[in-house]
């Protein structure tokens, strides 16, 4: 009896101890183990033929989306619809994990292995925004915000500006009643100033050849109308020279027009594409192989409509930012219609500035020669 008893406690002992080779060992193996197994098994479902057909309009809107992004430059324009893909195309991308949890849920293979295409195309168009390519500050510091005709807090939206050491500040949608509030409340750290109907800009360093630049916001019969003064109110984009010791910058502030949705029209941008049109043409007229356009464009660089200025001009924010940098609007940004362009200098950095009382984020980069 004490013998049986001791056999028993002999093959007994080893599974309750845990020794190597027993079946307890594979419980007690760890997170690794089962892992490992879970894998195989999820191989072995998706290796024969039914996984492929299973899921099958999962992968067909899988290559749908991936032939959405790849070919968006072929989406008609009509109604603005273009655009507005083009816009917001970086958010198409939040449609690749939706999708790839239905495969799995499927098990689906052919599913899975669709999504393969929205991945690629979108790693291509975007990927490199997702390192940060930020070098150094660069020898000019330049800025650029649209501070909304509504802000109710002027005087602490220039104050927040003048934090920022931008030696080069463009302000947009600047109203007449807040005028004299950033020309007072800036005069200090930017002593030299012009402002052309809406747009302004403040420069520590001298500026020259100060003009406004047509980019033809009033247009047709009643528009030829009216009188320039009239016009000057109204007036959108500016050029001047910045005297910088490197040599004369030549700097562009812009405000195209803007964009509205409604249901009659669709996405409305045949005021900020006409405008876009006439900056390219002044742009290519400029004779300063050093410029910076600063602004609010009202639309992304992948929006067709801007390709006449995005044709000469190179984006701070693609080539020395980090991110998508989006601005507006200020509280939850989706889209970055607030730019910086530049030819024949080179960004250095590109980053966005904290928010103030407008509707947009502000923008800054540094540049070097």
């Amino acid at each position: 009896m004490t013998q049986l008893d001791t056999a028993e406690i002999e093959q007994s002992g080893p599974a309750d101890t845990g020794a190597p080779g027993t079946g307890t060992m594979a419980a007690q193996a760890g997170p690794g183990r089962t892992i490992r197994a879970r894998t195989r098994q999820a191989v072995r479902a998706l290796s024969g033929p039914e996984p492929w057909k299973r899921g099958l309009v999962t992968a067909a809107l899988a290559l749908l989306l991936g032939l959405l992004m790849m070919l968006h430059a072929q989406i008609t324009d009509r109604g603005g619809l273009g655009s507005l893909v083009e816009t917001f195309l970086p958010w198409f991308g939040l449609f690749v994990p939706v999708l790839l949890a239905v495969a799995l849920w499927r098990r689906s293979a052919s599913a899975v292995a669709a999504l393969l295409l929205p991945v690629t195309v979108w790693l291509s168009l975007f990927g490199g925004l997702l390192v940060d390519k930020a070098q150094s500050d660069g020898d000019l510091t330049v800025a650029s915000h649209n501070v909304a005709a509504e802000n109710a807090g002027p005087v602490g939206t220039a104050r927040d500006l003048v934090d920022s050491g931008a030696d080069v500040l463009a302000l947009e949608e600047i109203s007449q009643q807040a005028k004299g509030t950033y020309e007072k409340e800036l005069a200090k750290a930017y002593p030299h100033h012009t402002v052309q109907g809406t747009v302004g800009l403040w420069s520590k360093l001298p500026l020259s050849d100060v003009r406004p630049v047509d980019t033809e916001q009033d247009v047709g019969p009643l528009g030829d109308a009216k009188p320039a003064s009239e016009k000057l109110v109204d007036i959108r984009a500016l050029r001047a020279t910045v005297a910088t010791d490197q040599g004369p910058l030549a700097v562009y502030v812009a405000h195209l027009g803007s964009v509205r949705v409604t249901p009659e029209g669709g996405f409305g941008t045949a005021t900020r594409n006409r405008n876009a049109r006439a900056l390219g043409a002044a742009l290519a007229a400029e004779r300063n192989e050093r410029v910076v356009l600063l602004g609010d464009l009202n639309g992304a660089l992948d929006d067709r409509a801007l390709g006449d200025i995005t044709s000469q001009l190179r984006s701070a924010q693609d080539e020395a930012g980090n991110g998508f940098g989006f601005t507006w609007p200020a509280t939850f940004p989706v889209a970055r219609i607030d730019q910086i362009l530049v030819r024949g200098v080179e960004p250095t950095s590109a980053y966005l500035l904290p928010e103030t009382g407008s509707d947009h984020l502000p923008v800054a980069a540094g540049i070097s020669w």
